[in-house]
């Protein structure tokens, strides 16, 4: 059952401010650069995990389906 919900339109730092556990999870996708604390208060406040994925060429249908499997009911996509 998913009982964490992550609106895909709101900002990675606004994201990883309620879930902090996505940090580990974007980090394995590809997405280094969150593990900086000062990358994500700053870039990440300005960024949707939809504008990163293409940024860093990764698909969005990837990163969607490891967060379901983690647990999250992604919205906003």
């Amino acid at each position: 059952m998913h009982d964490k919900e992550l609106d895909l339109t709101r900002t990675v730092y606004d994201l990883t401010e309620a879930h902090p556990e996505l940090i580990d999870i974007l980090a394995e996708l590809g997405f280094k650069g969150i593990l900086k604390p000062l990358t994500r208060t700053t870039i990440g406040k300005h960024m949707t995990i939809p504008a990163g994925c293409k940024v860093r060429k990764v698909p969005l249908e990837t990163v969607v389906e490891r967060l379901r499997t983690a647990g999250f009911t992604v919205t906003g996509v």
